[in-house]
């Protein structure tokens, strides 16, 4: 249609198109904020909803505790290993000087220090004692710090098997909360579906348009984006069956539309020439001739061709002649193009119904 309109007129309708644009833009983001909260009606639910409250928050306290007492023995292992190498090695050095000392010993064979060697031998005993002591409280710590990973063990075996159990009903609790958010969605997107088919079958082409337009954008928007991609899949059946209803739904007015046009176009190919002119809007007329088809019937047609005066197909007059310079021009052109004159004051007008 922009061929047939003004140069104003283009720039008009495109400043409409944008202000139909920025619209929908405002409608879609206020629609975004109220769908993004939809959900927030609905409680969230954790493994914590579906689990025994008793056991659960007595197994994450056995877990913790036993955490902390495995912390704290390897606190306490590190320390009594560090005074066990301390231990072996006071033993180590102190066997060594008795060694040393003892084959001094044998060399002199000298009675006076028989009670030196008692002492030495006591020293070294003592020593060595404490080296299992120590060693003793190593082994102790590393108990203690087993049991304490044993009973952690124990404990998230525990737990784990309450979420287990918990998963189940807590999927189930997911689908249901899914699926009720989504009706939300549902009932509040709906009737802006509905308002939006019927805007654009009564008020598409009034003088608010641009609005129309911009809230049936919107609610496109809102379906496709808002709605449909939240779809319940429960294995994939929801999402198939919605998309076979939309698809028949849609493709049913698509067959009835097109069987209707048909008919349309039947019965007005059956009206003469000057009826049909009457039918068509001068700016109809001239789009649909700018793209190479005829008005009437909307089939291809060679306008190239001089001789072509009329329409193969459903036999509107498509050229006459200017009835005061007798030019061939179009015939829906409301003035000549080569003298100016006004097309309905000739009676060249009616030429192609006379035919």
């Amino acid at each position: 249609m922009s061929k047939a309109l003004r140069l104003s007129e283009k720039w008009f309708q495109r400043g409409l198109w944008l202000v139909a644009v920025i619209f929908a833009g405002f409608l879609i983001g206020l629609g975004g904020t109220v769908v993004g909260d939809l959900p927030k009606v609905e409680k969230r639910y954790s493994l914590d909803d579906f689990m025994d409250r008793g056991q659960a928050q007595a197994a994450r306290a056995a877990i913790k505790t036993s955490q902390g007492t495995a912390r704290e023995a390897q606190d306490k292992l590190e320390q009594a290993q560090l005074k066990q190498r301390a231990a072996q090695a006071d033993s180590l050095a102190a066997r060594e000087t008795f060694d040393n000392w003892l084959q001094t010993r044998r060399a002199t064979e000298r009675p006076e220090q028989d009670g030196e060697l008692v002492a030495r031998t006591a020293a070294l005993d003592r020593l060595k004692a404490a080296e299992r002591q120590a060693l003793a409280a190593v082994e102790a710590q590393q108990q203690v710090a087993l049991d304490a990973q044993q009973a952690e063990s124990g404990a998230q075996a525990r737990l784990s098997e309450l979420e287990l159990g918990a998963q189940g009903g807590l999927q189930a609790a997911e689908r249901s909360q899914e699926l009720r958010v989504f009706l939300y969605r549902l009932a509040l997107l709906l009737p802006l579906l509905v308002v939006a088919g019927w805007l654009f079958k009564k008020h598409r082409k009034s003088t608010w348009w641009p609005f129309v337009w911009g809230f049936i954008f919107f609610a496109l928007f809102a379906f496709f984006v808002e709605l449909v991609p939240y779809l319940p899949s429960y294995g994939g059946y929801v999402r198939y069956v919605v998309g076979i209803v939309i698809t028949v739904l849609v493709g049913r007015q698509a067959i009835v539309a097109l069987n209707r046009y048909r008919e349309r176009q039947q019965a007005t190919e059956q009206k003469s020439d000057a009826e049909r002119r009457t039918e068509l809007s001068y700016d109809v007329a001239l789009t649909r001739l700018s793209k190479g088809v005829c008005p009437g019937c909307e089939r291809a047609v060679d306008l190239k061709n001089e001789a072509v005066d009329f329409c193969p197909h459903c036999g509107i007059g498509l050229f006459n002649r200017c009835g005061c310079c007798s030019t061939r021009k179009n015939a829906f052109s409301r003035f000549c193009h080569a003298c100016g004159t006004q097309a309905a004051a000739t009676p060249s007008d009616e030429a192609p119904a006379a035919a």
